[in-house]
């Protein structure tokens, strides 16, 4: 069912204005998750507003916080930085219902409180997310949406399925969570906030791969920063992977007679392959296991000749 918002007369008539500022303002939410059009961030998120500036005298910038048509807190805060700064605008307010907020901006001189230099509005929409495995809806397609933005592979088309649980288990290996593949309410938290992302050891390297054997992660890097992040599975304490920079010289696809599949080896035997069982500890006897779902890409990847750092 679609809903019309109806605005009350005091918003309605701040959105008219804001049509005729003089000066063009350009706003954004820095927290919380897009979907399509909409922003929406957790109950109880802190909702940081964020605009460019657009003049280099001095000034301030207001927010009223409208819910349900009605103003419900005003906010302000002094301009930021120079002529141009993204964060020049910096304004925040907290999202306690569950709903839609608009936030009504605008920016002053000091030198001319009451005339404003430029009036816009944003909204944001507020959940309360929870989902499981199986479960199709938005709050699942958010969690999606979030772990994507950070590299972690995943589908998103709002579904609850297996590769959505392997890269909550592989977002959780990375911020020292327990090793499951549910989110919990720490793991939205994170998401909404646009937090738990992998730190590359080696930025500096080009394209190139890394597995972190303390937390068990395959990740493929680009332009300095990780662009896909996988749950992994190496070598058992009794048959350990060996840690080293070390180059790819042999790609293998299709499975071999050790039920090795898509098999990309970086030194002697040792390879990152796909294989049945890739538990959330170290199991392997040595080589990098990754899911089979998951083998065809990465072997897709991977190029002879390719670095690899694997470190603990």
């Amino acid at each position: 069912m679609r809903r019309t918002l109806v605005l009350s007369a005091a918003l309605l008539a701040v959105l008219i204005a804001s049509a005729h500022a003089a000066t063009p303002m350009r706003l954004h939410v820095a927290t919380g998750i897009r979907d399509g059009s909409r922003i929406w961030v957790m109950k109880g998120q802190r909702v940081l507003i964020q605009g460019t500036r657009s003049f280099a005298d001095d000034g301030y910038s207001t927010a009223g916080i409208y819910f349900k048509n009605k103003e419900i807190a005003t906010t302000r805060s002094p301009l930021h930085g120079k002529v141009g700064a993204a964060n020049g605008i910096f304004l925040h307010f907290t999202a306690k219902r569950l709903g839609t907020y608009n936030a009504v901006v605008k920016v002053f001189k000091t030198a001319d409180p009451t005339t404003p230099v430029a009036t816009a509005s944003l909204g944001v929409h507020v959940i309360k997310p929870k989902t499981h495995f199986g479960a199709h809806g938005r709050a699942t397609r958010l969690l999606q949406k979030g772990l994507r933005a950070l590299a972690y592979v995943t589908p998103v088309g709002g579904r609850y399925d297996d590769a959505t649980g392997r890269a909550v288990l592989a977002f959780r290996k990375v911020n020292g969570m327990a090793r499951v593949e549910t989110p919990s309410t720490a793991v939205f938290k994170k998401l909404f906030r646009g937090k738990g992302g992998f730190t590359l050891k080696h930025p500096e390297a080009g394209r190139h791969v890394e597995f972190d054997w303390s937390r068990q992660v395959l990740v493929f890097a680009q332009g300095g920063k990780p662009v896909r992040i996988y749950h992994a599975s190496s070598g058992k304490p009794s048959t350990p992977t060996v840690f080293g920079t070390f180059h790819f010289y042999s790609k293998t696809p299709g499975t071999n007679a050790k039920g090795m599949v898509d098999s990309n080896y970086f030194i002697r035997g040792y390879a990152v392959h796909g294989y049945p069982e890739v538990p959330p500890f170290a199991a392997s006897h040595g080589c990098i296991r990754v899911p089979i779902p998951d083998a065809a890409s990465i072997f897709g990847w991977i190029k002879l000749g390719e670095t690899i750092f694997v470190y603990a």
